[in-house]
C-alpha cells in the first residue's frame, strides 16, 4: 500500500467495505467497517460489534468491537479485538493491500499470525491452507519466501509486545471507535 495516495482516504467516521480476494482473483471476505484515521503505523479501520463479515458461503457479525491496521507495506492487516474476545490479535498475511475508490482491497494469502487469550497462545495458523494454495495457484517463489519470513517476524514482534502490537496502540483506536459509535 503506497503512502502517495493519502488523499484517496475517506474522512474519519466514513463507512467502508474492506474487500478481500484470493490470489486467483476470486472473491473472499468483505468486512464492513468505519475509517478511523491514520497514524505512524498506517491506516486504521474500526468494526463495531454486530457489523457484517461476509464471504461466499459464510456470514457472521463481529462478536466484539475490533480495529484493523493497514500498514503502508500492504503485506498484512492486523486486527485487534476488544476484550473479552478469545483472540486478541489476528494478522492476515496479505499481498497488495491498497486503496481503490476510497476503500481498501487486498489479497488474502492464507497464512495468519494469531494471539489467542483462550489458552492457545501465539502461533502461525493455516500453514496447511498456505501450502495447498501456493501449489495450486503457483505463488512465485520470491513471494513465498518474503511472506513466510514476514509471518515469522510478525509472530516475534507480537510476542515481544512491540508497538503497534502492544495493547496501548490499538486500545487508543478502539476508544476512538467507541466514541464514534456513541455519537
Amino acid at each position: 500500500m503506497t503512502d502517495d495516495a493519502v488523499s484517496d482516504r475517506p474522512q474519519p467516521g466514513t463507512a467502508v467495505q474492506f474487500r478481500w480476494r484470493k490470489w486467483d482473483g476470486s472473491p473472499h471476505w468483505v468486512n464492513d467497517a468505519i475509517y478511523l484515521g491514520r497514524d505512524r503505523w498506517g491506516d486504521w479501520l474500526g468494526q463495531p460489534a454486530g457489523w457484517a463479515n461476509v464471504r461466499p458461503g459464510l456470514s457472521f457479525p463481529a462478536e466484539v468491537d475490533n480495529v484493523t491496521l493497514l500498514p503502508p507495506s500492504g503485506d498484512h492487516a492486523v486486527t485487534v479485538h476488544a476484550l473479552p474476545h478469545r483472540v486478541r490479535v489476528y494478522i492476515d498475511i496479505a499481498w497488495d493491500i491498497r486503496w481503490e475508490e476510497r476503500a481498501p482491497t487486498g489479497i488474502d494469502m492464507d497464512l495468519d499470525v494469531v494471539k489467542a487469550i483462550d489458552g492457545r497462545g501465539l502461533y502461525i495458523d493455516d500453514r496447511d491452507e498456505w501450502d495447498e494454495h501456493r501449489a495450486a495457484h503457483g505463488y512465485p517463489p520470491e513471494v513465498v519466501e518474503r511472506l513466510e519470513a514476514l509471518a515469522v517476524d510478525l509472530e516475534r514482534r507480537v510476542g515481544a509486545g512491540e508497538a503497534p502490537f502492544d495493547d496501548a496502540t490499538p486500545d487508543a483506536w478502539l476508544a476512538r471507535l467507541s466514541a464514534l459509535a456513541a455519537a
